[in-house]
């Protein structure tokens, strides 16, 4: 993978304040009705964010912005058909085929984006800067310095940002319940986590294609190098299923990235280090392994990439394995004994668009606040890397630096004029 120096060096470490020190600002009052527009149709905005901001009663679809005009069509037509059945007061869904004619309207209050990977930070930043909530799909972002920028975004203009971790609302399984377990002290102390997820992408060398009809190919490559049209990257029309250009470099970072930022995600919380992170990335001894990366901790926790599908958690006093469907501990007793009064409990969650939805109003940071899926991004960025580039690397998790200042060339990539990284 190329990379830019010249491109990160403005990209300094920001001083980063918690979240629940900020002051965000809303534009609306709690009792009106939030105006949402959506970035990106497929798979995901189809068959979840769609359907889940829809019934919400307090929001309002406006928009629907896609590339690929087929899609564009059947998700405007879903919108007006659900409103047109509700008898509702509504003008009309209106439809984009560039992000930047939603980001432009000042009658939208927040955005949803559910694009491919490579075109998750322009929009969250862009929107930051134009006033406007943001839900987006995990992986937050495709580079660490991408991660920086977002979370310096949403800071500089007190922005609710959710990241699509949907695990923390217990979507798919107890997380939530192993996060109290772990965080009570059942385990003891932790010494050793494993995250058992996919490999890294790997160089994109798809053949040609005729190109889809109505697809707007150049805007969906992006920040991405030019190259020919493909129905992998791409799927021709309406679909349902997960395109595997996650499995590609030049637009995500594989099944560590696509998976990872659930279970990633999860063991960072369950260790109280959604602020933090590893110290040191330790490249494994075969260079051509697609798992094995050891991620260390300050504290002496080590972290690998590898083991059963989910995190499993290993403490003084036995193991817990979370993942989807499955919440298990040896011994048994210490999943299956209730939790005790002076146990941690989270609290309960409304669900993941509705936390979002909720905070807009109360301007209170949501369970998958923008540093969180930010910090997570970034320590499977940093593990591929260390596969990429088959070596180890020392990071120092407070300045979002390596140690080795000659590393910080990682930190981004080479973009595509005119798409580079937006200033905040």
């Amino acid at each position: 993978m190329q990379t830019a120096a010249a491109s990160t060096a403005a990209v300094s470490a920001p001083n980063f304040v918690s979240a629940a020190t900020l002051g965000f600002t809303s534009r609306k009052s709690a009792n009106e009705r939030l105006t949402v527009a959506i970035i990106g149709c497929g798979k995901m905005a189809n068959g979840y964010h769609i359907p889940q901001l829809l019934n919400q009663n307090d929001v309002q679809v406006v928009a629907v912005c896609e590339v690929d005009q087929t899609r564009l069509r059947h998700a405007k037509e879903r919108v007006n058909k659900k409103y047109s059945s509700q008898k509702l007061q509504f003008d009309g869904c209106d439809s984009y085929d560039d992000y930047r004619k939603i980001i432009a309207r000042d009658d939208i209050d927040a955005v949803c984006i559910a694009t491919p990977d490579h075109w998750h930070a322009t929009p969250i930043i862009e929107a930051c800067k134009a006033g406007k909530d943001v839900y987006c799909e995990k992986p937050l972002t495709l580079t660490i310095a991408e991660a920086q920028r977002c979370v310096e975004a949403a800071r500089k203009y007190k922005r609710i940002v959710q990241t699509g971790s949907q695990q923390r609302s217990n979507v798919f399984g107890k997380f939530r319940d192993a996060v109290d377990i772990i965080r009570s002290g059942r385990l003891g102390k932790i010494s050793k986590v494993t995250v058992g997820v996919g490999a890294p992408s790997m160089k994109c060398d798809l053949p040609k294609e005729e190109i889809e009809v109505g697809l707007n190919w150049d805007m969906w490559l992006g920040q991405a190098p030019m190259r020919p049209y493909n129905s992998i990257l791409s799927p021709r029309g309406v679909h349902n299923h997960f395109p595997a250009w996650r499995s590609y470099i030049e637009y995500s970072g594989g099944g560590h990235t696509d998976m990872g930022a659930h279970h990633y995600d999860i063991a960072q919380w369950a260790l109280e280090m959604d602020e933090s992170g590893p110290v040191e990335i330790i490249a494994p001894k075969d260079p051509n392994a697609k798992k094995g990366v050891k991620y260390l901790y300050e504290n002496g926790i080590e972290m690998i990439h590898g083991g059963p599908s989910g995190c499993v958690f290993h403490g003084e006093n036995g193991t817990l394995r979370i993942d989807r469907g499955v919440l298990k501990s040896d011994p048994v007793e210490l999943v299956e004994t209730p939790l005790g009064d002076n146990e941690q409990r989270l609290p309960v969650s409304p669900g993941h668009h509705r936390d979002w939805l909720d905070c807009i109003k109360s301007r209170n940071p949501p369970v998958a606040e923008v540093e969180k899926g930010a910090r997570t991004a970034t320590i499977i960025h940093l593990g591929n890397l260390a596969y990429w580039h088959k070596r180890s690397f020392k990071w120092d998790p407070k300045n979002w630096s390596f140690v080795d200042k000659a590393d910080n060339q990682y930190l981004d990539r080479q973009r595509r004029d005119p798409w580079q990284l937006p200033t905040v």
